[in-house]
């Protein structure tokens, strides 16, 4: 693997000591980073930093909040290639640097190499979002590159991956390529949170958890990081400031309203006191893209079972993939049939969202006070795209999502390959 493929490649030299009846003998080796390093499971206290080396080491984290002192450490228990290192006891919104280590041998620190804890306390927050990714190609490296120019030196607190972020099949390789090798930068220093897509189930099972996309990615099982625990990888729910995120699996869990997914989602849902309520998951209730909501399963059943228990629980924003293209619903509420079905009075707001034509949306919380429902599927390929009468944008556009949370203002923009903005809205609480 070349360095400019293998995104500045780390060398550990570790000691490796070998001994028989009559000598014993040290010599070094050389253990190369094939993966990461990645991050987690971010919380108020506490991390999952992940990589992956060609040979197997016993992984070591050093952290601390200035780069060249880096006075903690963390180290695991075993020797493996595959390293899964928790910091905890860690300082709220705090910025800690770190290095990726052995037992043995320390590796040089970068200042690249560093996350911030989530705060307890409301923050402006950054929320990068990506749909369909997964292709390592071109379009996904200039809407990674789009994105970069656009947030600039704002730091991306957090990002979301809508499924199909591994194409075809969802194999080792095909994750080495769209995903670890495309988005270095991001990786090693904001949480990333995933759904799963079709794609990725290609080498996946839901019910057994088991395959790359289970073995990469530690979601919050057990309510580590907010939420109510969900007992599985396939769907769970964390906080991040004053946003409560709901992730759903749309292939290969039970999509029924009484099924174990949605019933937990009721209650996850329920109890969340968070300002604001953010669901994802990969197959949109809405779209007429390269997929059709009106004759699909997956997205039949997601708008008729998850829609309900999720508008009568007040979530404000719903993110999807699965079609290639940028559809933004209106602030709308009750629309569960076909397309043909939807009326005007389903929408809760009959504008744009935009301050600046003809206004921000505005809601409370209150059950059924309107959602907006994004299909964001254009981060690798954009498809030919029709109106859904739900939508009030409809694009072919490669891009990414931009979320910014400040207090009870939330601002969404669609940024494009080339890091232009070609939609906007604004919804604020109060």
């Amino acid at each position: 693997m070349s360095k400019d493929s293998s995104f500045d490649l780390l060398e550990v030299q570790t000691a490796s000591t070998q001994a028989t009846a009559t000598e014993k003998h040290q010599k070094t080796f050389h253990s190369v980073v094939i993966r990461g390093p990645y991050l987690q499971q971010g919380t108020e206290s506490s991390i999952i930093i992940r990589w992956a080396t060609d040979t197997s080491v016993q992984g070591k984290v050093l952290y601390g909040t200035e780069p060249d002192n880096l006075s903690f450490s963390a180290t695991e228990a075993a020797v493996t290639r595959d390293h899964t290192v928790k910091l905890q006891e860690l300082e709220p919104d705090t910025k800690y640097y770190y290095a990726i280590a052995t037992s043995a041998e320390m590796t040089h620190s970068s200042e690249d190499n560093f996350f911030v804890t989530a705060p307890k306390q409301p923050k402006p927050t950054r929320i990068w979002v990506v749909g369909d990714a997964g292709r390592g190609n071109d379009i996904a490296a200039q809407v990674r590159d789009g994105y970069l120019k656009f947030t600039g030196t704002r730091h991306t607190d957090l990002w979301l991956m809508l499924g199909d972020n591994a194409y075809d099949t969802g194999t080792w390789e095909e994750y080495q390529q769209g995903v670890f090798e495309m988005y270095p930068q991001i990786l090693r220093n904001s949480v990333l949170w995933t759904a799963i897509g079709n794609h990725d189930a290609g080498s996946a099972s839901s019910e057994w958890q088991s395959g790359p996309y289970y073995e990469l990615f530690n979601p919050p099982t057990q309510g580590e990081a907010g939420g109510i625990p969900s007992g599985t990888a396939a769907y769970y729910s964390f906080n991040y400031s004053n946003i409560h995120f709901i992730c759903l699996d749309s292939y290969g869990s039970d999509r029924t309203s009484t099924g174990a997914m949605l019933t937990w989602a009721a209650e996850d849902a329920a109890k969340s006191n968070q300002d604001w309520r953010i669901a994802f998951w990969h197959h949109p209730p809405y779209t007429k893209g390269s997929h059709d909501s009106d004759t699909e399963i997956e997205l039949i059943e997601m708008r008729e079972h998850a829609l309900p228990i999720l508008e009568a629980a007040g979530v404000d924003l719903v993110l999807s993939g699965h079609s290639h293209s940028y559809e933004r619903s209106y602030l709308i509420d009750g629309h569960y049939g076909t397309s043909d079905t939807f009326k005007s009075e389903m929408k809760k707001n009959q504008g744009s969202g935009q301050e600046d034509n003809s206004g921000a949306y505005y809601k409370s919380s209150v059950p059924h006070a309107g959602t907006v429902y994004i299909v964001a599927g254009t981060s690798a390929r954009a498809d030919e795209v029709s109106p859904h009468p739900a939508m009030h944008t409809s694009l072919s556009i490669p891009g990414s999502l931009v979320i910014d949370v400040q207090g009870k203002r939330l601002d969404v923009t669609f940024v494009d390959d080339r890091g232009e903005v070609q939609d906007y809205f604004t919804m604020m609480k109060g």
